[in-house]
């Protein structure tokens, strides 16, 4: 048979050579090929582009090196789709995990896909029980010795959870960031980390554990350091872990926290090569870090099996509901007007209105700046207003469970709640404190529980505290974060309606990043549940949030609408 052209793999890529209308069909059918390219052309070798690249060596026939290779490949990318539906449909049924009390169907079912794939993002919903999924596969004898990698409050949880379900297996808390021999006494079938201290541990748990676990996996959004991208220490350990692991599993309800484009690198991680390349990925899904079509990625994602998503009606485990409810207070404008020089002197910069030649990165370093003081100032203009509005609820509420973000606001809470005996469960705590903190808002000592905007993550028990009520006193750029505040108490066990309230003002940060919140939730939306019914969102970009909240603060106080020069010494 005539051949139109060479397929040849090299190096984990497929180097195509064929002629010119045969490259402009293969264009048209990899997604991830860059516009201007020409021939050769360059792919990863995924299971995905063998099954396509096998279709379209029928219809253009290409001499294929090496020869059999795409066959033996289709047929395993067969196999795994049928696999996939199998145990999604729960029709495929192994041996009892062998636990001290059994899991549901479902969490069993995700389990047996876990193990079966060896790369599997859980983002079921929260309250269903994610982590009972993992320890499920941790009865396997060939996912031990495991690692599970968590922020630092949830270690506590996590050993009292494995020794609930699986107490024949032992547990080890790693305690330093250094390495050290924890295996003095025993070797443990599980050790628990907190990402803060993986970096420390890559190099002596690379190759040792079978299984990682990443429990929050949205932590690894930002990749490990590569030569054009800026990433962190944590994300770098974890691939460098996760490379040499069997198994590997992450846990997280809100799979995106800013824009769609972080998903490379969680399944990257998880599922090493499975998106292609960075290049490929953002070529085929992503405009400007957001994804073109959330809905089309997030159906994508389940049927490779690359990701597990079922809410609470899926599980037939449907809550009795949730209720969010903006509520606008009033603000003590004084607080935010005190910052306007130093302000307006940040957003002149930002908006490139300076007046004057700008230092290289002085922009970005400015961004921050400025997020950060008009955020505290907002929530330090508010806080009084949003404490008046929290003690009017426990009038007729038992307990509320109050978010922020910034400590001066949490000192303007405490100190006016404080007939209510409010406690702290922030950053500053450490576990022993948030875990006394929990405890006496369970048992009702205090009525009033200050959880910072991502510290609560994981935390569980609440639901079982008779608090229904969710108070959101300051806002985060991300949806997904308020979400996980939610979580807390909207999840199984909660035998109440749950009333999330967003308290907003008109002044400061609020206006514009209660708008940019749904920018990003329709991204989150979209990629978790794509048969969703919502109207189209202009997407956010990198940055550009903070020029718009540059833009507001001009508008608000349009006296610093000017050239830096020209301020006055006064201001």
């Amino acid at each position: 048979m005539k051949t139109l052209g060479t397929a040849k793999l090299s190096k984990g890529k497929w180097v195509i050579r064929a002629e010119p209308h045969v490259i402009l069909r293969l264009k048209r059918t990899f997604g991830g090929i860059a516009k201007g390219r020409v021939s050769p052309i360059v792919l990863s070798d995924t299971i995905d582009v063998c099954r396509d690249l096998a279709w379209f060596c029928r219809r253009y026939p290409l001499k294929v090196t090496p020869e059999d290779y795409l066959a033996k490949r289709e047929a395993e990318h067969q196999e795994r789709d049928t696999l996939v539906e199998r145990l999604l449909a729960r029709r495929t049924k192994g041996t009892p995990f062998a636990l001290a009390m059994p899991a549901r169907d479902y969490q069993a079912a995700a389990a047996r896909l876990a193990l079966a794939t060896r790369g599997l993002l859980i983002g079921d919903e929260l309250g269903t029980g994610k982590s009972l999924c993992v320890i499920c596969m941790l009865t396997d004898p060939r996912t031990r010795p495991a690692l599970v990698v968590l922020p630092a409050h949830l270690q506590r949880q996590w050993r009292d959870e494995i020794g609930r379900f699986a107490p024949q297996l032992s547990v080890h808390i790693l305690k330093q960031s250094e390495p050290y021999d924890y295996s003095v006494k025993t070797s443990p079938d599980v050790l628990i980390c907190t990402y803060s201290k993986l970096h420390g541990w890559a190099e002596t748990l690379a190759g040792v554990v079978k299984l990682v676990a990443f429990d929050e996996a949205h932590e690894l959004r930002r990749g490990p350091y590569e030569s054009r991208v800026k990433g962190s220490a944590k994300c770098t350990a974890a691939k460098v872990i996760a490379d040499a692991a069997e198994f590997r599993v992450g846990l997280t309800a809100t799979p995106i926290f800013n824009l769609g484009g972080e998903m490379f690198y969680i399944m990257n991680t998880l599922r090493p090569g499975a998106l292609g390349d960075r290049e490929e990925f953002v070529q085929e899904w992503c405009s400007g870090g957001a994804l073109k079509e959330p809905e089309a990625f997030g159906a994508y994602m389940r049927s490779a099996g690359l990701m597990l998503r079922r809410t609470r009606q899926d599980v037939g485990r449907e809550l009795k509901g949730l209720t969010r409810v903006p509520h606008y207070v009033n603000c003590d404008t004084s607080a935010i007007a005190s910052i306007r020089g130093s302000a307006g002197e940040l957003a002149r910069i930002i908006l490139g209105q300076a007046g004057r030649e700008l230092a290289k990165g002085e922009q970005f370093r400015a961004g921050g700046e400025f997020d950060m003081r008009l955020r505290q100032a907002t929530g330090i203009a508010k806080a009084p207003y949003v404490a008046e509005f929290v003690r009017m609820t426990l009038a007729a509420e038992p307990r509320v469970l109050l978010f922020g973000w910034h400590r001066a606001v949490f000192d303007v809470w405490l100190e006016l709640l404080k007939e209510f005996s409010p406690v702290l469960y922030t950053g500053t705590e450490s576990p022993a404190e948030k875990d006394k903190s929990k405890q006496a808002f369970c048992k009702g000592a205090a009525r009033v529980m200050i959880v910072s905007l991502r510290s609560g993550a994981g935390l569980d028990g609440l639901q079982y505290s008779g608090c229904r009520t969710v108070v959101h006193g300051e806002l985060d750029w991300s949806p997904s974060a308020h979400e996980q505040c939610e979580g807390r108490i909207d999840r199984d066990g909660q035998p109440d309606p749950v009333v999330s309230y967003y308290l907003l003002t008109d002044n400061g940060s609020d206006p514009v990043v209660a708008d940019v919140l749904g920018v990003k939730r329709e991204q989150l939306e979209g990629l978790r549940d794509p048969d969703g019914q919502r109207g189209l969102v202009q997407h956010d970009t990198a940055g550009a949030h903070v020029k718009r909240l540059a833009e507001e603060f001009l508008r608000q106080y349009p006296e610093h609408h000017r050239p830096a020069e020209r301020a006055t010494a006064a201001e």
